[in-house]
């Protein structure tokens, strides 16, 4: 199934083909031992997991020498499959549970990815600027800004303003509102054609 990921990103390279590939196998090994994608859902990694959170990518690519903090990373996404689409960024993973960062820490050294920091911590006590802030739906983007609004680096080195890319799924209305703050949604059923991505959104919101 890592076929459906070069259908959509047909520019990578055979290493690149190579790591998404050796994906599934790391993650059902590791979701055996810590469960981090419910049992019935690891037959679904590439569409449900792998492909949804390279749907950042289609909103924003990162230039070589970027920073990029992923916030509740969970088992690493969407931090690993972005990792693995853009080497030369630095990706920083973090979540407050420790068992969750063996799996990102495992996984990454089984694909010998070497741009990312994999961190058992919570976000609000993260030292360090950003240029982007990515996370997949940890909470409501008002409770999510306020843990970190204040991370993102002063400059500017991509055309978009810094700050963060958001993947959620549903109507977002009431949500978006009650953040007060300009923004844009992105709906990834441009992007992808699959059904699940019928209700899926990348939220950007610009942090100054």
């Amino acid at each position: 199934m890592s076929s459906i990921i070069s259908h959509y990103f047909p520019d990578l390279t055979a290493n690149q083909k190579k790591q998404f590939e050796k994906l599934y196998a790391l993650y059902v090994e590791w979701n055996a031992k810590i469960n981090v994608i419910s049992r019935k859902d690891i037959d679904n990694l590439y569409v449900n997991h792998v492909l949804h959170s390279l749907g950042i990518a289609k909103v924003q690519t990162f230039l070589p020498g970027s920073s990029i903090l992923d916030v509740g990373t969970g088992g690493g996404f969407p931090g690993i499959p972005l990792a693995i689409l853009f080497p030369e960024v630095q990706f920083h993973l973090v979540d407050s549970i420790g068992k969750k960062i063996t799996v990102v820490t495992e996984v990454s050294k089984g694909l010998g990815l070497r741009n990312v920091k994999a961190e058992h911590i919570r976000a609000e006590q993260i030292k360090g600027e950003y240029d982007f802030i990515v996370s997949r739906a940890v909470t409501r983007l008002k409770e999510f800004y306020g843990w970190i609004h204040r991370k993102t680096k002063k400059q500017n080195r991509h055309q978009r303003e810094n700050g963060i890319l958001y993947l959620k799924g549903g109507d977002l209305d009431e949500e978006l509102n009650e953040l007060k703050r300009p923004l844009q949604v992105y709906n990834l059923s441009d992007y992808f054609q699959e059904s699940f991505f019928e209700t899926k959104k990348v939220v950007y919101v610009p942090l100054p």
